[in-house]
This record gives C-alpha cells, structure tokens and sequence, in this order.
C-alpha cells in the first residue's frame, strides 16, 4: 500500500511496480499517473482506523508513506502497533521534519554542523532577536508549510515583515514559532540516506531548484525540477555527511527513545567549512525522488521492507545508473500563489520521456490540472545536458495551456559541462 497522491508517490508507485516481490500494489488516494502503476483505493489517509483496516484486510505486508503529513500526524505508530510494516519514521521521530527548532536543537546537542539559530515562540521576542543576526535573515516556520515555510530577507524590514506574516496566521499553525537562522553561503544539494534505526546507507544525491523563475528568482516553490545525482557532492564530501551529520543524527535519535527508520532527506549548504545541515526532510523530496527512482536500479520494495523489519544490514546495497537524470515541474499558471486549475492536458504525442503526474485528475476522459505542481518530465542521459535537452523537448510537446516550467533547470551543472567538455 503507498500512502499519497503526487509527483513523488507516482514515481515510487512506478519503482515499487517494477519489484517481482510486488504482486499487487495499491494507493491511497493516487492520481491518474499512479493508477497505471496501482490500484487506487477511495481512502481517508486521515482515518488511520480506516487504513489499518484496509491492510488487515487485503493481507497488506508493506505499507510506503509518501508525504510527511500523514507521519507527522502518527500513521507509522499507528500502522506499527497493528503489527503492519511500514517504510516511514514514527511521530516522535518525523519531529526532524515537522519542527525546525526540534532539528536545530538536535545538532546543537549532537554536534552536527548547522547554521547559528535561536527560536522564538512569540512575534516581540523574534522581532527583538532579529539584533542577534546580519542581513540576509533567513527566517523559518517552525512546522510544516508545504516546502514553502523559508524566507529569506534581504533588509532588516522584510526580515520583520516576514516575522509578522509568519506570527499573523500567513502559514497557518506552522508559523506558531519561527526560527532565525545564519545565512549560509555555499552550494545547496539534497543528499538520501535509509535507515532501519540502527544500520544506515546512502541512497544517492539530487540538486533541485526552489525559486520558481529561470536565474532561481521569485519566491520559495515545493520545488520546481531537479537532478541526480549532484556532482558537487564528490565521494569525499559524500563520506563527510555520512559521519558528521547522517549517523550522528541516528544515533541521537535512537539514544532519545526516537529510533528513526525511513529515509532522511537531508538538504546540506556546502560551505567552505564543509558541508552542513540546512534541515531534515522525514521523506523522500518532491521532485528529487523522480530522478532518484529513475536512476535506481534495485528493488525498491524488498530494500524498503528491510528498512521496515529492521533489517537493513542484510539488504543488497543501493545501485544505480551511472546515467543522469533530470526532471521538469510543469505548474499551472499563478503558482505558486494561487495557480490556476481545471486546464486541458493532452500528452498523447510525448517522446523519449518519463511523465510523473503531481497534481491532475480525470474530468469527463479529459486530464485536467488539479494542483500547483502538474506535471514531472523526467529524462536520462549519458550528462546532465543531455538529460536536459530530452526532457525540454518532450515539454515542449506537451499541451497544456494553462501551464508554465523554469526553463534551466539543471543550469549549474550544465555550466560545469560545458566548462570541461563532459
């Protein structure tokens, strides 16, 4: 059973899919993309008496939760105290994404590099701690807001404008408290690790962009295209991770009655210190997860069971493709405001190219948008350059009106090859 609807929950639909060990797959509530992958089931993930039902009854041995709401909210508890296996940390431990301050707290007490930062729990005090920071602030909703939680403020007055929105209700409850960071300057990449709780390994590496305008301007987005692997995290920067920020956060959290088991999406600022924590991600992120799924070349639903049942160090070790992978956010228009739904999509004549559907749904036979993100093109190939020019042709002949992409995505390592040649 996979748990989600989107972008990342169709490319994990498509991967599971794929495992001999897999003979039916079903997903709640899913999108007409994974229904080729799936058979869709008209649950309420919210319900978690209902889900746990649902897996008692169609002999269910692996449940794959793919956003981090339904973890935050104790589905894996949940699922885990009916005796059913489930791919996601529990509620305690989902605290790595469902708290900022949480996260920050726990490098501080574990020694793993990150940026300065204090928490503030009401509007007077963030506005007073402002003075313990420079321009640019980056200013944080504590809780979950949909990848979009992140300013970053130029002047002291859009670091206060920021913090009034945040304490005004503008993030709903996730703004309850913020968190002030040090700006970090550095390269970012996103950086995958699975863990059972004890054992961990890397699960590869993606550079994704947020800013929804070509140059990385505009506001923060859920992300709006991505690569794999990020080449700036050569293997000896990968090591670094693993000891100085990875492992110390497993053994933190299983020292604190928090085993964590899933995967941890960390997203790391490259700075001349080396690398460092921005935050934790409790699942896979959207849309890096497409490009790592294409890229991966084993069984995603034995290695996922593994990480389930504890049993990771006996697993086959992650491969996979020696090939780039890039993937494309197709948004309907005004995101990621107030995008506009209900446009006409017709992909009948797309080549050479991998669709994940995000947000669409089916109207009278028609597919139509149905969510600020839309659409994921996913191409390979043998560099990040011509990963991309397969899937900006295969964009370009898809019709969607109503829709709009970044057209660079993949810009920094494109850069890169074109400067030595590859």
């Amino acid at each position: 059973m996979l748990i989600g609807s989107g972008g990342r929950e169709h490319a994990l639909a498509w991967k599971l899919a794929q495992s001999p060990n897999c003979d039916t797959l079903f997903a709640a509530p899913g999108n007409p993309g994974i229904a080729q992958d799936a058979e869709l089931v008209d649950l309420n993930i919210v319900d978690h008496a209902a889900v746990i039902a649902f897996c008692a009854g169609h002999n269910i041995g692996l449940v794959v939760v793919g956003p981090e709401a339904p973890l935050v909210s104790g589905l894996g508890d949940s699922l885990r105290d009916a005796g059913i296996p489930v791919f996601g940390p529990n509620q305690k431990a989902a605290q790595l994404e469902g708290s900022k301050g949480f996260t920050k707290d726990m490098c501080a007490a574990a020694g793993i590099p990150t940026a300065g930062y204090a928490r503030h729990d009401s509007k007077a005090s963030a506005m007073a701690g402002l003075d313990a920071f420079n321009a640019p602030y980056v200013i944080k909703a504590d809780g979950l807001a949909a990848g979009k939680g992140v300013i970053i403020a130029e002047t002291r007055a859009e670091a206060e404008a920021a913090i009034d929105d945040m304490f005004g209700g503008g993030f709903g409850d996730a703004g309850a408290s913020v968190v002030i960071e040090e700006f970090m300057t550095g390269e970012e990449a996103s950086f995958f690790a699975l863990t059972d709780g004890r054992d961990v390994v890397a699960f590869g590496s993606a550079q994704d962009h947020k800013r929804v305008g070509d140059g990385d301007t505009g506001p923060n987005t859920g992300g709006m295209g991505a690569y794999s692997p990020a080449f700036v995290l050569t293997d000896e920067l990968q090591a670094q991770v693993m000891d100085r920020i990875i492992r110390p956060t497993v053994a933190y959290m299983a020292a604190n009655d928090m085993p964590y088991s899933g995967v941890l999406f960390a997203g790391l600022m490259l700075t001349d210190e080396g690398p460092k924590l921005i935050e934790y991600n409790a699942r896979f992120g959207d849309p890096e997860c497409q490009v790592l799924m294409t890229r991966f070349q084993g069984d995603l639903a034995i290695l996922m069971l593994a990480v389930a049942t504890g049993t990771l160090a006996q697993a086959e070790p992650p491969t996979f493709s020696h090939q780039a992978a890039l993937t494309i956010v197709m948004a309907a228009n005004g995101y990621p405001a107030l995008p506009e739904k209900g446009g006409i999509i017709d992909l009948a004549d797309v080549p050479d190219a991998k669709i994940f559907h995000a947000g669409t749904s089916e109207v009278g036979g028609q597919l139509i948008a149905s969510g600020g993100r839309v659409l994921n093109v996913t191409a390979s190939g043998d560099t990040v350059t011509q990963a991309q020019a397969i899937a900006y042709t295969a964009v370009d002949s898809i019709d969607f009106p109503g829709g709009f992409c970044r057209r660079d995505i993949g810009w920094r390592e494109v850069a890169r090859e074109g400067t030595t040649g590859t």
